[in-house]
């Protein structure tokens, strides 16, 4: 009976994954997933770095090199590599009903993560003006979605 079970899952994944092509997520919807993903980050960053400053003699800097500024690309960094990796999303693409895929639908795997959200995104974030490759890409694939072969689709 497991047996036919499973065979009857797995022809009920085939059929939905041919019935329902994926319908990748553009630019404007990324966008504002993006900007609610700044608030979160915002947020964390003020509730955890806002008490250590006040409570130790670390001061706030904008200095490339600071202390602070190395915490808060710890808490960025870290949001979005732990939430993709557990969620498939961070709070904003839930929030718009994205998720972030692997274009072979493989499962995500630690350093397709760590290369996508902190590595290829450390370069993108860069030059701000390359995000706009995710309106001319046919899978609507950002740079750092194409060094590791991701994407983001519409879960519902």
């Amino acid at each position: 009976m497991d047996t036919t079970m499973d065979q009857f899952e797995s022809e009920k994944l085939v059929v939905k994954s041919e019935s329902s092509p994926r319908q990748y997520a553009g630019f404007w919807m990324r966008f504002w997933a993006y900007l609610v993903d700044l608030i979160v980050i915002s947020s964390i960053n003020g509730i955890l770095l806002n008490p250590l400053y006040k409570l130790s003699p670390l001061e706030r800097s904008e200095e490339f090199l600071s202390l602070s500024t190395f915490l808060s690309a710890v808490i960025i960094f870290g949001y979005f590599v732990l939430m993709t990796k557990f969620f498939s999303a961070t709070i904003g693409k839930m929030l718009f009903g994205l998720k972030v895929v692997h274009i072979n639908e493989e499962s995500l795997s630690w350093s397709t993560i760590i290369f996508r959200e902190w590595i290829s995104r450390y370069f993108v974030y860069t030059i701000w003006i390359l995000y706009i490759v995710v309106a001319f890409t046919p899978k609507k694939q950002g740079l750092h979605d194409i060094f590791s072969d991701t994407t983001v689709i519409h879960e519902r």
